[in-house]
């Protein structure tokens, strides 16, 4: 899925958060934001997901087609049509926190047109991520850990297998035996699917090492757009964040 960005510009009282006039985000990108604090990576995603309203600007998204027919554009403040193809987690807002990951999992994929059947077979390839930690332990997800909350957010994201990911800060909260398994599932599903993946990390060593094009935001303005063949951005970004 390509994701054009044109004039896209918010702001928060007087604080520019997103400033961006023209930027393309290929089809089967894996695309790391990265970013100090406050370099407006969290309110890009939620411009694109039309989750708060751009003060001007616009993005546009080319949905998946059959062979044969000709792309769709739709900007997602006006169509509801990318969201059979996209998945998303920000922050555990996104969870309802009332369930347990398993009647969550089989909300969320019903949703998504799955059934139960569907959805246990689909879990099983997250049996390595979830580490015995996720299902069957009886609790509601306001009651696990920060690392499990995330695991279960990250899960839900990737459980139809979509055409678009847009991840903030996944690797939050986890130990680094889940951080390298996110990172394997991730290159995965882009290779298996083709999808479309967007990520920001302050984890600059994991961005590196799953991206294949790295944008460095300042401000809110996209100031790198870095291709990251076996690593090559990652001298350029390390001497930016030691200035």
């Amino acid at each position: 899925m390509n994701i054009r960005i044109e004039n896209l510009k918010k702001t928060f009282g007087d604080k520019t958060a997103v400033d961006i006039s023209d930027f393309t985000i290929h089809d089967g990108d894996m695309l790391g934001l990265v970013g100090n604090n406050g370099a407006g990576k969290t309110t890009l995603f939620r411009l694109i997901l039309d989750l708060i309203q751009a003060d001007d600007g616009q993005v546009e998204i080319t949905l998946p087609t059959a062979e044969g027919e000709a792309p769709v554009t739709v900007n997602p403040a006006q169509s509801e049509d990318w969201k059979t193809f996209t998945g998303a987690y920000i922050d555990e807002g996104f969870l309802i926190d009332f369930l347990t990951p398993e009647e969550y999992f089989h909300f969320i994929g019903k949703v998504n047109g799955m059934n139960k059947q569907q959805v246990d077979d689909r879990l099983k390839d997250f049996e390595h991520f979830m580490g015995g930690e996720i299902l069957g332990q009886k609790k509601l997800i306001r009651n696990l850990s920060a690392g499990n909350k995330q695991k279960v957010g990250i899960i839900s994201t990737l459980l139809n297998r979509p055409q678009l990911v847009i991840l903030d800060e996944p690797f939050n909260f986890l130990d680094p035996s889940s951080q390298n398994t996110l990172k394997h599932l991730l290159q995965e599903h882009n290779q298996q699917t083709g999808a479309t993946i967007l990520i920001s990390s302050h984890n600059l060593a994991h961005t590196v090492d799953i991206s294949s094009r790295i944008a460095l935001l300042e401000h809110g303005v996209i100031i790198r757009d870095l291709s990251n063949s076996e690593g090559s951005a990652r001298q350029e970004l390390e001497d930016y964040f030691d200035q």
